[in-house]
């Protein structure tokens, strides 16, 4: 290039270009690695929480409970998973809690708790409906000694995570 010419040279041109596409290519790569990475923790997060919504509610249940069934009742539409029952010892309220399952799309289940409460004359007072948890693979009750094992897997995307349980029995002291 002569001194009294203006521009770039084709030289300075092909070296800015390279430049701007090593620089392009970079920023484009760490995109792509921070959002897997966002959406790998996402899927983390839903099946820990999912897990954990399992285990809170049928912990609270169990211990509350006076009696445990921890298969079907063939008497019902529903799958059941559990089927808790207790008697409030204050108004004499019978407390019947079923978990059951809900297939879904794909191999997951979603978890259902109904509640339906009844007065001393067997007066249905209550009955509720509640999504526990969705993207569960697998959930299991088992009797152990002096408590109960509750064994969860839930899944989402490309993350399964399996919660361990151990829920003591109530101890009747009426």
């Amino acid at each position: 290039m002569r001194r009294d010419e203006k521009g770039f040279s084709i030289i300075s041109l092909a070296v800015a270009v390279a430049i701007s596409a090593i620089i392009a290519t970079g920023v484009g790569m760490t995109t792509v690695q921070i959002l897997d990475v966002s959406r790998q923790s996402s899927d983390w997060a839903t099946a820990v929480r999912q897990a954990q919504n399992v285990g809170y509610w049928v912990s609270q249940d169990a211990l509350m409970a006076q009696t445990i069934n921890a298969t079907d009742d063939l008497g019902t539409t529903g799958e059941e998973f559990i089927i808790i029952a207790w008697k409030d010892w204050e108004n004499g309220d019978v407390h019947d809690i079923r978990y059951f399952w809900l297939d879904s799309a794909d191999a997951l289940k979603k978890l259902k708790r109904q509640q339906i409460t009844r007065d001393k004359e067997g007066v249905t007072t209550g009955n509720i409906t509640t999504l526990v948890a969705d993207n569960i693979y697998t959930a299991d009750l088992s009797s152990q000694d002096d408590a109960w094992r509750l064994n969860v897997e839930a899944r989402s995307g490309e993350k399964s995570l399996t919660r361990e349980y151990e829920i003591s029995r109530r101890i009747n002291s009426y």
